[in-house]
């Protein structure tokens, strides 16, 4: 890979995990054998958690491109790419005077915006695991265990 320009401006949380990828970060399961740095497996194992780990260079070039009709600043662009906002709650925080710049029907355009954001944008399939309780099957000893976890009282140390 060459640089073709140094500083050229802020990265997506994509691209940043794209170039981990290329390094070798995803197939090197022993963290040993890649050219990767540990804090750079850090990095790499936060963005799996986000949603850029199902985005596709060409969704983030549609993104931008579909994004042109709401004028939005680069940074607007960038923080939409990176966490995905789909509500008007979530977008209404990341666009500068939204209510100023948007008008009277900002909320609808929010809310198209937001629609454009889940049909652009795959829907990240980062789910809580739950695990398994060893009374998975005993309902009454699990809810008597959870009953029981906040009668413990800890008394403080007394010294002389």
């Amino acid at each position: 890979m060459k640089i073709l320009e140094a500083n050229a401006g802020p990265l997506t949380n994509f691209e940043v995990l794209d170039f981990l990828r290329s390094k070798g970060a995803a197939k090197d399961p022993t963290r040993v054998l890649a050219k990767v740095l540990p804090s750079e497996y850090k990095v790499f194992d936060y963005l799996n958690r986000t949603p850029a780990c199902n985005q596709t260079r060409e969704a983030v070039i549609a993104f931008v491109e579909k994004s042109k009709e709401y004028d939005l600043a680069k940074a607007e662009i960038l923080n939409i790419i990176n966490l995905r906002p789909i509500t008007p709650v979530e977008l209404f925080p990341i666009i500068e005077n939204c209510d100023v710049r948007m008008g009277e029907e900002a909320t609808e355009r929010m809310e198209e915006m937001g629609s454009m954001v889940e049909h652009v944008f795959p829907t990240p399939q980062i789910q809580p695991t739950l695990e398994a309780t060893p009374n998975e099957g005993n309902e009454a000893e699990t809810m008597e265990e959870q009953e029981g976890a906040g009668d413990a009282v800890e008394e403080p140390i007394q010294t002389t």
